[in-house]
């Protein structure tokens, strides 16, 4: 099919909860990867690792775990209500499309698992003093900031995925449950999941997508300061 530029994809790349059970071509599914791993990674240390699951009955297997931490997570999207942004009309369509997903998720004819491969931090005494004298301060530093090596590789798949005409989105509840993902995976013990993506083939047309005018998301120079941009593309 032809694909489409950059920001024709940024801009229609919907979140597809909805997908057929056609399968898809390894081929693609290898380009697909291929655009995940040019995004970058910390000190290029390229630490990521994609698995992709066809088997029906793993898929089902992932699917139930991720069913299982949804039914949590139910219930803190209705404790926390509706986002101001958001019409009534826009939230319904959310949680509708969210508790579709939660039962179909292992209908989907790809499921992708985005890893990483812990990286350890040298120990205390290989270090400068100085930087010894906050190591703690590191080790935080380090778990707060891991999610930038891999989630880059993550927003390639989306668009990759919507260039070729395929759906797909970021989804992380499994990680409520992450040991039973695991076992269900045989991930070695320094590797751990950052998504679960369903990949297929969409029954729900892409985009336009809306969001909040980046002059209500946007500061100059310090919090508070506005930001002189167009106060274009409310939500719908």
């Amino acid at each position: 099919m032809t694909e489409i530029g950059l920001f024709d994809a940024i801009y229609t790349a919907r979140a597809q909860r909805r997908l057929k059970r056609d399968p898809v071509p390894a081929e693609v599914i290898t380009r697909i990867l291929d655009a995940a791993i040019r995004a970058p990674s910390g000190g290029n240390a390229q630490n990521w690792i994609f698995i992709v699951v066809r088997d029906e009955a793993r898929r089902h297997q992932l699917g139930a775990v991720y069913r299982k931490a949804s039914d949590e997570v139910a219930e803190i999207y209705a404790a926390r209500g509706r986002p101001s942004h958001l019409t009534e009309r826009q939230y319904r369509r959310l949680m509708d499309g969210g508790a579709y997903l939660w039962d179909h998720l292992g209908d989907a004819p790809v499921l992708l698992v985005p890893c990483l491969r812990q990286r350890d931090m040298p120990p205390r005494g290989a270090l400068p003093p100085q930087v010894a004298a906050r190591y703690e301060a590191h080790l935080a530093y380090q778990r707060r900031i891991q999610g930038a090596s891999i989630y880059p590789a993550i927003q390639n798949v989306i668009l990759a995925c919507r260039a070729l005409g395929l759906g797909t989105l970021i989804t992380t509840n499994h990680i409520l449950y992450e040991d039973e993902v695991r076992a269900i995976l045989g991930l070695p013990g320094d590797v751990f999941t950052f998504a679960l993506m369903p990949i297929g083939y969409p029954l729900d047309a892409p985009g336009p997508l809306s969001r909040r005018p980046v002059t209500q998301v946007t500061f100059a120079e310090r919090w508070g300061s506005p930001w002189p941009g167009d106060a274009t593309n409310p939500v719908d």
